[in-house]
């Protein structure tokens, strides 16, 4: 209890200083703004139960200090204060993090390789919309990488190079059954075809549909270790889904399919609102 007295007698002590109570309130205020952004970044993460339960931690750890509880206070400032337990949560949560300072570090969209004209620009739209119709169509599975502020020359150097102009017709050979591309992701770049025939990692989410194959889990995956946004054609079904921030949205009807196109290959991009077609039903 000394301890406890001690320390409101100092904040106290502090609080009758207007410099020092000003000195509190601006560091109470940014570390509650701090916090509740990264809060609201991993929410949709396994990263935000994980850090609700370090929170608990250290609750607790504060309670059994304060009441005596010298065993849990000895056991719990072990754990926390060793530093091993963010060590393990490091390894274990590299993409949410990554995602975080991505975000703590970009306030828009640098985009490179996007068409000036707006014709152009409309041309390639339509062109890719009716090819990826056209795959789904026929049933023919498909994966459509586009790079946003995250670089993906990782997941590019899986593949074969490419470095051609996006076209639909391109697009629909290489996604051509028995062809040599065929198997893989293509990542695109503006409206720059980077690579094709990518690996992309998995989604490990036990959250995800059992009904949803290998391509999907790929595009979850990729999607939720950096702000790609990736169009899937199901060979199963024929569906046309999208996959953005570890979700995935299904039966992307053609409008929506021509809104998401135009949002991610026009000047006039949003960081977080892409028109999804909201009445589909949401995979998480």
């Amino acid at each position: 209890m000394s301890e406890l007295i001690s320390i409101f007698r100092t904040v106290f002590n502090v609080l009758k200083q207007p410099s020092g109570l000003a000195s509190i309130i601006l560091d109470i205020l940014i570390i509650t703004i701090f916090l509740y952004k990264v809060l609201e970044w991993t929410r949709e993460t396994r990263a935000y139960q994980v850090m609700k339960g370090i929170g608990l931690l250290f609750v607790v750890s504060v309670l059994a200090r304060l009441f005596g509880l010298t065993t849990i206070s000895w056991v719990l400032n072990g754990i926390l204060a060793s530093g091993s337990i963010f060590l393990i949560l490091f390894i274990l949560f590299t993409p949410e993090l990554r995602r975080v300072l991505e975000r703590i570090g970009s306030h828009r969209i640098s985009k490179l390789g996007v068409i000036s004209d707006d014709t152009d620009t409309h041309r390639i739209i339509q062109d890719l919309k009716r090819s990826i119709l056209h795959l789904s169509k026929r049933r023919v599975g498909a994966l459509l990488v586009f790079e946003r502020r995250s670089g993906l020359g990782d997941i590019a150097a899986t593949g074969v190079q490419m470095d051609a102009a996006l076209s639909g017709a391109l697009v629909e050979n290489i996604f051509e059954p028995n062809t040599p591309l065929h198997d893989g992701a293509v990542v695109i770049r503006g409206t720059t075809i980077v690579a094709a025939s990518c690996l992309l990692p998995l989604s490990d989410d036990t959250k995800v549909a059992r009904e949803l194959g290998t391509r999907h889990r790929a595009a979850i995956g990729v999607s939720a270790a950096s702000d790609c946004v990736v169009i899937v054609v199901s060979e199963e079904t024929g569906a046309i889904s999208v996959a953005r921030e570890g979700k995935l949205i299904r039966f992307l009807d053609e409008k929506a399919l021509t809104n998401t196109l135009d949002m991610l290959l026009s000047k006039d991009q949003s960081l977080f609102v892409l028109p999804w077609n909201r009445k589909k039903k949401e995979e998480a």
